[in-house]
């Protein structure tokens, strides 16, 4: 009997027969009653049921980590399929992947509604109960292709992945099994906490040419307290939702005939963004930024250079061509894929609606020679760019066509790039705070030591990513590195916020990057008299106007702090007789750059409230026979709270230190003691 030593991830070493399984291992270590799903060995995932053979490292993989979230949801895209199998038994199982807060699968059967959910999410409770092992099972090419005969989609996986010859697994719960590499949860009894959320059409592997599939959306957590703290945030987002309050308040409007994607911002809306650029722009002003204009266009050699055309070319709207030029290849004959194809080969030359501003900054950059003493020198500018979503893709503010971004580019000595990344950390460090987003984490992107994609000397990407690494450091904030996520230009850190219902937007941005300083031969003089390359940090804090500010509308919930709300003060009189006095605040308001609406209707005071309650002003100023005469205001939070008899002077000095000092909440009204 043969024994093997296995090394715990408390460093304890225990020693074992051979032969034993991973799951056993943990169950040893942590107890019965654990929380894992799954083992890693030496490094890599593996199901509970894999036998240790020889001397190794084990931990056990907890439900709730990422790496358990993963499992857990993979697994139940499975149970799904299942479940939808034993009710539909023609239905044809596709992909089920997990993804980010669930899973879904995709089936080729009869369209089925809403409705119909709650019946596989029975059916997936029942089996989940049943208790049943998952089995991993290693199979050839040619018995994979036996065991599938009856479903073209899995074969035509098997074809696309497999070579002649090769093997590959499946898992396998009951009687039904999946074509997976895993790893998965040791038995459906981890599964006992699912929920179905949706129901929409998919096409298979995104191509709108081929077979319309049947989606089916889900979440899945590790037991049942954890899945109704999910569903009560997920309702709460509904709530939140930027799509449905951004009409509610007035904000912005997307039209068909405009198009998909292109917002159209309306005073109110306009409103909150303007106020956003102001904010920032004070702050690039004292850090000692410029602020420039460049086009929304540019010729297609720019972006040649640059590597935006044509290798981003998906994600990019057509190229345009000169008129006249247009007309003659139309008379020649010339067909569309052939004038695509002229393009990318150089042949003809075209232009490109702007799908980045760094290369147009890049252009200021070396409109004039530059020296040691110039550097940093630091180029910002709300430049709006174009990129070509797919339909499905486009949501509210958050993914559009056309944005705004807040975006700068510092041209840096090699020496200059630590102080340089910090002041830009800084820069996204104030934005936080402001907002009272200050729940945040921070990645810290390096490159992959075994990949070829990076450019530039291992010399200086190490400098970069220590100076990453060290700015991450100063920050008092978690913080990660991650192999791999590097731009192939260079590291970056990104800022990653969890709002008030704990979901997670990267926003936040800076990057080092080696690459387009060469591309486009940059240079200046140094000190040693001998021309350098310098290095250019690309920075959004915001990242764009648009998704910013759909995060903020959800995060706030369409409450926004005073100093970025549309209408600040909402002046409602108790009867027509009282418009006088409301007008002469309304004009002290505005004298004091305060936003400001008054409603001296006819309605009563009730419906008044009632109604302006729905635009979310910052504050409602009621307005009666007793505030005339002692030259007073009665002031209502959103809340309900209320305040009399709060003078004239003092309510619009407090209100102006306020907004002047751009508090994250009003606090003007006091909140009620319990």
């Amino acid at each position: 009997m043969s024994m093997i030593q296995v090394t715990l991830d408390d460093g304890t070493v225990n020693e074992y027969v051979s032969g034993i399984t991973a799951g056993e291992v943990v169950i040893d270590a942590n107890g019965k009653k654990h929380g894992c799903v799954a083992a890693i060995v030496n490094g890599e995932q593996k199901d509970f049921s894999t036998q240790l053979t020889e001397s190794c490292e084990v931990s056990g993989i907890d439900a709730f980590s990422d790496d358990g979230m993963h499992i857990l949801r993979h697994s139940a895209a499975h149970l799904l399929a299942q479940a939808v199998m034993e009710l539909y038994p023609d239905a044809k199982p596709t992909i089920g992947p997990a993804i980010d807060r669930g899973f879904y699968y995709d089936f080729a059967m009869e369209p089925i509604g809403e409705s119909d959910l709650k019946t596989i999410e029975k059916k997936m409770n029942e089996l989940s109960r049943k208790n049943l092992q998952v089995e991993r099972i290693e199979l050839t090419d040619e018995e994979l292709q036996e065991h599938f005969v009856n479903n073209p989609y899995k074969l035509e996986i098997i074809n696309d992945k497999l070579e002649d010859g090769d093997s590959s697994t499946i898992y396998k719960q009951g009687d039904w099994y999946d074509l997976c590499l895993g790893p998965h949860v040791p038995s459906t009894a981890k599964l006992m906490a699912v929920k179905l959320t949706s129901v929409s059409q998919a096409y298979w592997r995104g191509d709108q040419s081929r077979e319309q599939l049947v989606r089916i959306y889900g979440i899945v957590e590790p037991d049942k307290h954890a899945l109704k703290q999910t569903l009560s945030r997920m309702e709460e987002a509904k709530k939140r939702d930027h799509r449905k309050l951004g009409k509610d308040l007035q904000l912005f409007h997307v039209d068909e005939e405009v198009g998909q994607g292109l917002i159209l911002w309306t005073p109110r809306g306009a409103v909150v963004r303007q106020e956003l650029q102001d904010f920032i722009s004070y702050h690039l002003r004292r850090q000692g930024y410029h602020q420039v204009f460049t086009p929304n266009i540019g010729k297609l050699d720019l972006y040649r250079t640059s590597g935006h055309f044509p290798y981003y070319q998906d994600s990019q709207y057509p190229p345009l061509v000169e008129k006249d030029l247009m007309k003659k290849l139309s008379d020649e004959g010339c067909s569309c894929g052939e004038l695509s194809n002229m393009m990318k080969a150089g042949d003809i030359e075209g232009y490109l609606l702007k799908p980045m501003n760094c290369p147009h900054h890049v252009k200021i950059y070396s409109s004039q020679a530059r020296s040691y003493r110039d550097l940093p020198l630091r180029l910002a500018e709300f430049g709006t760019v174009y990129r070509w979503e797919q339909s499905g893709e486009i949501s509210g503010l958050t993914r559009v066509r056309g944005f705004t971004q807040d975006d700068a580019h510092l041209f840096v000595r090699e020496d200059q790039i630590a102080e340089e990344v910090l002041g830009c950390i800084e820069l996204v460090q104030v934005i936080f705070e402001t907002l009272g987003m200050e729940d945040y984490r921070v990645r810290v992107g390096l490159r992959d030591p075994d990949s070829s994609k990076y450019v530039g000397s291992p010399e200086k990407w190490d400098a970069a990513e220590q100076a990453c690494r060290d700015a991450a450091s100063s920050l008092g904030v978690n913080w990660t590195e991650e192999e791999g996520e590097a731009a192939f230009y260079g590291p970056k850190i990104d800022f990653v916020v969890k709002d008030v219902i704990g979901r997670e937007w990267q926003l936040g941005t800076v990057q080092v990057d080696y690459n387009l300083p060469e591309r486009f031969g940059l240079e200046y003089k140094g000190s040693d008299g001998n021309t350098h390359r310098p290095v250019m940090i690309h920075r959004a804090p915001f990242g764009s106007m648009e998704r910013f500010c759909g995060v903020l509308i959800e995060h706030f919930a369409g409450k926004f702090p005073t100093w970025l709300s549309p209408t600040q003060i909402h002046i409602l009189t108790i009867s027509e007789k009282h418009a006088q006095y409301a007008n002469e605040i309304a004009a002290l308001l505005k004298d004091n750059d305060v936003r400001v609406e008054i409603d001296a209707g006819d309605d009563t005071i009730g419906k008044k409230i009632r109604t302006h309650r729905k635009m979310q002003p910052a504050y409602m100023v009621i307005v009666g026979e007793g505030e005339i005469e002692s030259r007073t205001v009665s002031l209502r939070a959103r809340n309900g709270d209320q305040i009399s008899g709060l003078s004239l002077d003092d309510f619009i000095s407090s209100l102006k230190q306020e907004i002047q000092e751009k508090t994250s909440v009003p606090s003007l009204v006091p909140a009620k003691s319990d």
